[in-house]
């Protein structure tokens, strides 16, 4: 196989005048609907062990999730400050920092204990597990600014696996009609990166493009065709697998100003897409955009090491 260029659609550059900028997240659902989907994209796959281990763990995301009691909505005048400022409206450090916060932490690496896993990631929990406090915080400050050491990248998966349920939680809070755009591929929630950016056929904003924060899973609209790195409209392309493949459900948009590439996915075309559980399955395409003069821009903390 190889990467094999796609013309972008000149009359797609606007996007969708009229689709909500954000659409802020179930997480319940949202979780259940990722573990279903690892399951069925671990089925005949290469990579069937690690999709079921990740099932596993957006289950145990979702249960927990669904039993944890209502967080506190973020003030009111937070979110207008944050709005006013061109801000997100989540902090970040506070909320890592939070009683809430390090609560779900403590339960979710508890749950996972029962979690049939490989030999490498049972010793990896049970060093995060038996981490001091300093090293625990540490690790959450990794997560908290997207930088993941190559080293211990096993142990900040639980971590960020965590985290990502206390973000979501509080994201679902907000409304979105008050959030506003921060910068070019960030969060307007949390100021996350995106993992990747889906076309939706739902919503009643069919055709648009939305990115999907990797840290809370707010996801917000962003025009077609342009870079999720740089901004650049100009040198924007497509890759797909298959060669000569125009109808791809998952694409590399790449960009020729800052030869950076994120993962684009046709929810539109097939509504089964989930955009972490794809993305992990789609190991493929990040193989063989290796090849090539572009960087991956988009960010998942269940990739890293790829």
């Amino acid at each position: 196989m190889s990467v094999s260029p796609v013309q972008p659609d000149p009359s797609m550059i606007g996007g969708v005048s009229k689709a909500p900028f954000a659409l802020m997240p179930n997480p319940v659902r949202l979780l259940k609907e990722r573990a279903n989907r690892f399951e069925v994209l671990a089925e005949g796959s290469r990579l069937a062990p690690y999709l079921k281990f990740l099932a596993g763990i957006a289950q145990i995301q979702s249960e927990l999730a669904s039993t944890l009691s209502p967080l506190e909505l973020i003030p009111a005048d937070q979110v207008e400050r944050a709005r006013a400022n061109a801000m997100p409206a989540i902090d970040r450090l506070a909320m890592v920092s939070s009683p809430d916060c390090r609560q779900v932490l403590q339960q979710f690496l508890e749950r996972m204990e029962g979690l049939e896993k490989p030999p490498v990631a049972a010793e990896a929990l049970a060093q995060v597990r038996a981490a001091d406090d300093e090293t625990f915080s540490w690790m959450i400050g990794n997560v908290v600014a997207d930088n993941l050491p190559v080293e211990s990248l096993a142990h900040h998966l639980y971590i960020a696996a965590a985290i990502q349920i206390h973000a979501a939680r509080l994201a679902a809070g907000l409304d979105g009609s008050r959030l506003v755009p921060i910068g070019i591929g960030v969060c307007p929630a949390c100021g996350g990166k995106p993992v990747a950016s889906m076309v939706i056929g739902f919503h009643g904003a069919e055709g648009a493009r939305y990115a999907c924060c990797s840290f809370c899973t707010t996801m917000w609209n962003e025009v077609r065709i342009k870079c999720l790195a740089c901004g650049s409209t100009k040198g924007i392309g497509y890759r797909a697998v298959e060669t000569g493949d125009e109808e791809a459900t998952i694409k590399a948009e790449v960009c020729d100003s800052c030869n950076s590439w994120v993962k684009i996915l046709y929810q539109n075309r097939n509504p089964s897409l989930e955009v972490v559980a794809d993305d992990v399955a789609s190991l493929g395409l990040d193989l063989l955009m290796k090849d090539t003069e572009y960087k991956r821009a988009g960010f998942d903390p269940f990739l890293m090491g790829y």
